[in-house]
């Protein structure tokens, strides 16, 4: 791709960037083979202006004929339509099920003309729809398949990681437009493209993909009836020989429509489908890359590509990673600002005196009849939300799945364990505590979001003491799944019902303390940096004199750097005599 192409593509794209939070997600997707004990991981983070963070549960059930269940745009939260309940269904909690079958996403917008009017399943009805319904990765692609077939697709292009204790997927999905015609008998009007094009490809064993918003699925292997399906076999999605499945007319529908016109082996949904232009690199590919370099030394050659401003080949959908991946991994990953290279984000003139790593936005702005932008990285302040899904296969599923769930901006936030088996959230994580509109002194995302705001106050400075208290957590609760994972298998093999009350027990136990422990942290942290000083304090204790009285604070001041930028801008006006 030309340099020219992209900077085309950045006047038209910064035009309408700011108008749109479809960039606002980042998923990891990690397989057996390339993670330290064995498991699967999905990762996603859910960046959105007014998405609130709370814990998503929802109890198996049993429906009886005639069921029908309401679908609402998750944007909006607008109803969209009804249709009608499997004869069961099965427990959710956040993002991943019973069977440890867990989604993220990541929209890419697309071609906008595609998008269904006339759609009544959205992405997120897509996600929760399909874990309610499904048992493994695959039969959760053949669900989302079929409902955007059955009841179209209401929105625009869409990036899904699938995954369960034995496979990981890559789904990529866009409507078909709306084309309205008339019933001859009926004189209904129907949408003569409902449905969509996509195709869902499995991340081969030992690898590691990720998607952040932009399509990433370029060339495929075509039909063979053995390793690779068109939805017109849909039904042998189950044969593991199958490690691609798309819809039939994906590359005829795009040769329809004119966004395609050479041989089909040469046909690229990213291509045809969402084309990249320099926001799609610099925005969205940067992250996916930027997370890349952490577990490969060759992404060197990329990092031109990915800032959108030369040609060369796309980043490969997936690599192998140089070394064994843990969940924790995956928490560092969501908290990267692309720091160690030229373009980190608490270097610049933008971070102020205290190397704040965060732009507020809007993303792109204007200067003198002149277009620019902040950096789009991983971290970000306003997520509502993100989680590490971890799937186990040597383990009964409510044990062998963990949610590991956090609230507000990933860099400030602490990653909870919420077994997947669980039976209830804790109120200071669950749905209906307080929302975006409406504080709530125990609601986890308003706990997270008073220290993150206080961190943002005096970055450098306060960081420190949170990474301290976030870390020590963190690594409390890797070091105890071993032991809780074994005395809930003990349980299970006498007493099922028990083993799922001791996991809610100790998961809620965990949950609760959480938040106990950032409310303390915030107050101390307010009385440790009250007024831009620095309070004197030795292991979390602060110091006083022989008499009571607290020891005078340390005033840090500003960085040498800042002072030159000061000094440069204001010349002698502050200089004394």
């Amino acid at each position: 791709m030309r340099k020219a192409k992209f900077l085309l593509g950045l006047t038209l794209s910064l035009t309408f960037f700011w108008m749109s939070d479809m960039y606002a997600c980042t998923n990891y997707m990690v397989t057996k083979g390339a993670s330290a004990d064995g498991s699967t991981m999905v990762t996603y983070a859910a960046d959105s202006h007014i998405r609130y963070g709370e814990l998503y549960w929802r109890p198996a059930a049993k429906w009886p004929a005639g069921s029908m269940v309401t679908l609402y745009d998750r944007g909006t939260a607008k109803p969209l339509g009804q249709i009608p309940q499997p004869p069961q269904t099965y427990q959710v909690i956040g993002f991943m099920n019973e069977y440890q079958v867990a989604i993220g996403e990541s929209t890419f917008d697309g071609r906008k003309e595609l998008l269904d009017t006339t759609g009544i399943v959205d992405y997120g009805s897509l996600m929760f729809l399909a874990l309610q319904r499904s048992k493994t990765a695959r039969e959760a692609i053949k669900t989302m398949a079929e409902l955007v077939e059955t009841y179209g697709y209401s929105s625009t292009g869409e990036s899904f990681s699938i995954g369960d204790p034995n496979e990981v997927w890559i789904m990529e999905l866009i409507g078909k437009g709306t084309d309205l015609k008339t019933d001859r008998k009926t004189k209904k009007q129907y949408n003569a493209n409902k449905g969509a094009v996509w195709i869902a490809i499995r991340i081969p064993d030992g690898y590691v993909s990720a998607h952040a918003n932009q399509a990433r699925i370029i060339n495929f292997k075509r039909e063979d009836g053995v390793t690779s399906i068109s939805s017109k076999n849909l039904d042998k999605i189950f044969n593991p020989e199958v490690e691609v499945v798309y819809a039939h007319d994906v590359v005829s529908f795009a040769r329809s429509k004119g966004y395609f016109s050479g041989t089909d082996d040469e046909f690229s949904f990213s291509d045809a489908y969402a084309p990249l232009d320099f926001s799609a690199a610099r925005f969205c590919e940067l992250r996916v890359w930027s997370m890349f370099k952490e577990i490969s030394d060759e992404m060197g050659p990329y990092f031109e590509y990915a800032k959108g401003e030369a040609s060369g080949p796309r980043m490969p959908l997936f690599i192998k990673p140089s070394r064994k991946l843990t969940p924790q991994d995956l928490m560092s990953f969501k908290r990267d600002y692309l720091q160690g290279t030229e373009l980190d984000m608490s270097k610049d003139a933008g971070a102020g005196p205290f190397g704040l790593p965060y732009r507020w936005r809007p993303l792109t702005w204007s200067h003198n009849n002149t277009q620019y932008f902040h950096e789009r990285v991983t971290v970000t302040q306003q997520t509502g939300f993100s989680f590490v899904a971890q799937m186990r296969n040597w383990l009964p599923n409510p044990v062998g799945g963990i949610f590991w769930f956090g609230v507000d901006d990933a860099g400030t936030s602490v990653y909870v364990p919420f077994y997947c088996g669980i039976n209830k959230v804790p109120r200071t994580w669950a749905e209906g505590n307080g929302d975006m509109l409406t504080y709530s002194d125990d609601a986890a995302f308003w706990v997270f979001n008073r220290v993150a705001h206080f961190a943002y106050l005096f970055y450098n400075r306060v960081m420190p003491d949170i990474r301290k208290t976030q870390n020590e957590l963190e690594n409390k609760f890797a070091a105890y799944v071993p032991g809780v994972d074994a005395a809930a298998v003990k349980l299970w093999e006498t007493n099922p019902e028990l083993a799922r009350a001791f996991l809610t027990d100790y998961s809620t136990a965990m949950a609760n303390e959480t938040v106990f422990r950032w409310k303390e942290l915030s107050n101390f942290l307010l009385v440790k940096f009250l007024d831009g000083n620095v309070k004197q304090e030795k292991e979390g204790e602060f110091l006083r004199n022989p008499y009571g009285y607290p020891q005078s604070p340390s005033f840090p001041g500003y960085p040498a750097e800042w002072k030159q930028m000061l000094i440069n801008e204001t010349g002698q006006k502050f200089m004394q005599p």
